[in-house]
């Protein structure tokens, strides 16, 4: 405890533990200190009290932040205010550029950078009143127009650390990430070239996965998708700084080249260059090259700061995903064996669900079906027939006639199917295909008694090819049809059984031998 007290300062907040903390810490150190739980209590403390120093939250009852330091700019513009908040945005922190506010701080707010802030904040402060006394409004008028200059320059350095984090929380894939790092990259810097490349331990040099190149107008001209080795031409980046990007995976550091020479081992039409190395659990995984080929930029340390940042939250978003994945993958792993416990059941419909896939996405593509919905179908289709899990065994494998009561139970298992499918919380289009391959284009079918359109085009696709297979493979209560009968069942439930123009396309890909190749190929 020092012998002299020093400056007073005055904490507003509606937080108790704030005023607290802030309280003991700088009493601890020499300071006078007075609080205040809104701008109303604080603004009769100024009227009574000499103060050095305000901090100030924004949101508080009765009086805000901000209209307590339009208060104390009226009553004594000498006293400098500070702002903290734990929910910064650019409508606030413009109007506090209006109120005279001489710093913005976001909460949480380390202690140590505070008493930091509050000594700046004193000794300008001190300058100020030496001002007022020499020069008055045109030194003053000045220094507020720094401190503007200086806000807007933090407002802009959050807005960049905000677009950072936000852009990589919407990416769903390893490789889109990578492609996002490198846009960035060259968006937020000025480079002429970003490449991302992935060490790995299996190859002599780095593997570029992703690269974004520059125009003249600062607009993207050119990315590329596929992996290529540092320095292999086309998709990989102009200059081979495969031995630099090696060099610095070993010492695992951010490395700034502000200006080439010919000590940094680098190519001469390289004028400067950032590595970021980006690490996972302690490893490097991947190194981003970012580069100025021509022109007068040149990186600076607050350039390295922010791929610095975008490579810690890359990592982090990478992790993410792969857990993702993973679990994806186990998921899909778990249900397929579930659909193989299924056909295990019955020898006879084995492999049902892999043909009934293969036949439904030959029909979508020669439809012009999207991949999109090829890749909804591969999950339908594998799947569509998983409800019969809850069916009875004696119902399921039934080598006679089924009973009315037998055929109403095994006609619940698109539902049961569909339920399985949304308790997942995914693949809500999958979902209702499942439920719906078993209605018919009249109006007929089950369990909804959907017709025409209503029926969603990939169920009715789905529908086709799951009725081909039945009838062209041998089940448990007859054997494979005969070919005759089975085109004639096909093609006779154009328009009733099945959509027409899905029937046009099987009849097409049947002449073809594309379908009955599918079918005899599946084991």
């Amino acid at each position: 405890m020092t012998d002299t007290l020093k400056e007073t300062l005055l904490f507003v907040d509606d937080e108790e533990s704030i005023l607290e903390v802030a309280s003991e810490y700088f009493r601890a150190k020499g300071y006078h200190i007075l609080t205040a739980e809104n701008g109303r209590i604080a603004a009769d403390i100024i009227a009574s009290e000499k103060i050095d120093c305000c901090f100030t939250d924004i949101n508080m009852p009765e009086m805000d932040g901000l209209e307590l330091a339009e208060h104390i700019r009226t009553v004594d513009n000498t006293i400098p205010v500070i702002i903290m908040t734990g929910y910064p945005s650019l409508d606030n922190t413009i109007r506090t550029l209006k109120n005279g506010v001489v710093d913005f701080l976001i909460k949480p707010v380390n202690l140590n950078q505070l008493e930091i802030c509050v000594k700046r904040v004193m000794r300008e402060r001190r300058l100020f009143i030496k001002n007022i006394f020499l020069t008055k409004e045109v030194e003053g008028k000045q220094r507020l127009e720094a401190l503007n200059r200086e806000l807007t320059y933090k407002v802009k350095e959050v807005n960049t650390l905000n677009r950072i984090m936000t852009d990589f929380t919407t990416i769903g894939s390893s490789m889109d990430l990578f492609k996002r790092v490198v846009e960035l990259s060259t968006e937020l810097t000025r480079a002429d070239e970003a490449c991302f490349y992935v060490i790995n331990e299996a190859v002599q040099r780095p593997v570029q996965v992703a690269r974004s190149v520059v125009g003249g107008n600062g607009n993207p001209r050119g990315k590329a998708d596929r992996p290529s080795a540092a320095g292999d031409a086309p998709g990989a980046c102009s200059m081979d700084v495969s031995q630099l990007i090696l060099d610095n995976c070993n010492e695992d550091k951010p490395l700034l080249i502000h200006e080439n020479s010919s000590v940094h081992g680098l190519p001469a039409d390289i004028r400067s260059m950032m590595l970021v190395p980006l690490t996972i659990r302690n490893k490097v995984f991947g190194v981003l090259a970012v580069s100025v080929l021509q022109g007068d930029v040149r990186f600076s340390e607050k350039d390295l700061y922010y791929m610095s940042f975008m490579a810690n939250k890359a990592a982090y978003a990478i992790e993410n995903i792969a857990l993702y994945e993973n679990i994806y993958e186990n998921l899909f792993a778990t249900l397929y064996a579930f659909v193989g416990a299924i056909e295990a059941r019955d020898p006879y419909t084995e492999q049902h669900s892999n043909r009934v896939t293969k036949i439904a996405m030959a029909l979508c593509r020669a439809m012009g079906g999207t991949q999109e919905e090829q890749d909804i179908l591969n999950v339908a289709g594998q799947l569509h027939d998983i409800g019969k899990i809850g069916i009875r065994d004696d119902i399921l494998l039934k080598p006679g006639r089924l009973t009315d009561e037998e055929f109403r139970l095994i006609k619940e298992h698109p539902v049961i199917g569909a339920k399985i499918v949304e308790r997942l919380g995914l693949w809500d289009r999958e979902k209702t295909i499942i439920r719906c391959h078993h209605e018919r284009y009249d109006g007929n079918g089950y369990p909804d008694g959907l017709a025409g359109e209503e029926i969603p085009m990939l169920a009715r696709i789905l529908s086709v090819a799951d009725v081909y297979d039945a009838i062209a493979s041998d089940r448990a209560y007859r054997q494979r049809m005969e070919e005759g009968r089975i085109l004639e069942i096909m093609y006779g439930g154009s328009g009733t059984q099945f959509d027409a123009g899905v029937i046009d396309t099987f009849r097409s890909l049947y002449g073809q031998g594309v379908l009955k190749s599918i079918v005899e190929s599946t084991p």
